[in-house]
């Protein structure tokens, strides 16, 4: 009993110890994402396996499945060149250890301006791009959401300083422009990559309008704001083929394009 006791101890001791050394003074921007599947790959390397052991299974029970795994947080390309290698590595020796063969692909988020900037290198590994528009505009602007909504953001709309929310309308001329650059680079190496975002930003009428302009395959959002995001998005396509407004259909300038 006192030995049984003494390992219990002993290995409490080490996890205490681990996380201590895990701890972080700024964990948004520690060890996550791509990172964390650099340092500890065993993390990611297992997340995958079961990913292409499901896609397997269904696939021999008759089912067309096609999985995407989206690497998150990167920032530069040599990271993806050794975590994504790794991974691909495991999903081939899954693949042949249940002797099926199934379609996957590989991509990353873009959520760190220099991810935007260098989007063309990136490509060269990436099948498809999603932008984490909250991310992106955490580290475009250089402030935390939950702490800058609370402290200062909101009265800085109120003063007029910001005309609207980062947070819950895309920047346009800061985070957009980033996006806009990220496609245009992405696709010069990748003329088919898909692109799309994800996450709060994918339900906002007026995100969804700008995804629409610079060519955004999709938008993805929380589920009880899907009516909202494809209300949204055939408004986008009418707007871009020269409709006025939802209610006036029946009159069309196929001249004037709206602003």
């Amino acid at each position: 009993m006192g030995r049984e006791r003494g390992e219990d101890v002993s290995e409490k001791e080490a996890i205490l110890r681990k996380a201590e050394e895990l701890a972080e003074f700024n964990p948004m921007l520690g060890l996550r994402g791509i990172r964390l599947g650099i340092m500890m790959p065993d993390v990611t390397l297992m997340q995958v396996r079961a990913i292409i052991s499901a896609a397997c299974d269904a696939t021999k029970d008759g089912y067309e499945v096609h999985p995407e795994v989206m690497i998150p947080l990167t920032a530069h390309v040599n990271e993806l060149k050794l975590l994504q290698k790794i991974l691909e590595d495991e999903a081939r020796k899954v693949m042949a250890e249940k002797g099926v063969t199934v379609d996957y692909k590989f991509g990353t988020m873009i959520e760190i301006p220099r991810a935007a900037l260098t989007a063309g290198e990136i490509a060269e590994l990436a099948q498809f791009f999603s932008f984490g528009t909250n991310d992106l505009t955490q580290m475009t602007y250089g402030i935390s959401r939950d702490d800058a909504e609370r402290h200062f953001l909101l009265q800085y709309v109120e003063k007029g300083i910001l005309p609207k929310n980062p947070f819950q309308t895309i920047d346009r001329d800061g985070v957009g422009k980033l996006m806009k650059m990220a496609v245009e680079e992405g696709r010069k190496t990748r003329p088919d990559l898909e692109v799309g975002i994800c996450g709060e930003h994918g339900g906002d009428p007026d995100s969804i309008d700008f995804c629409h302009r610079i060519n955004l395959n999709y938008v993805s959002c929380s589920p009880f704001r899907v009516p909202v995001a494809r209300l949204a998005a055939a408004h986008a396509v009418l707007r871009e083929q020269g409709w006025e407004r939802l209610g006036e259909l029946g009159v069309r300038d196929p001249n004037r394009k709206l602003n």
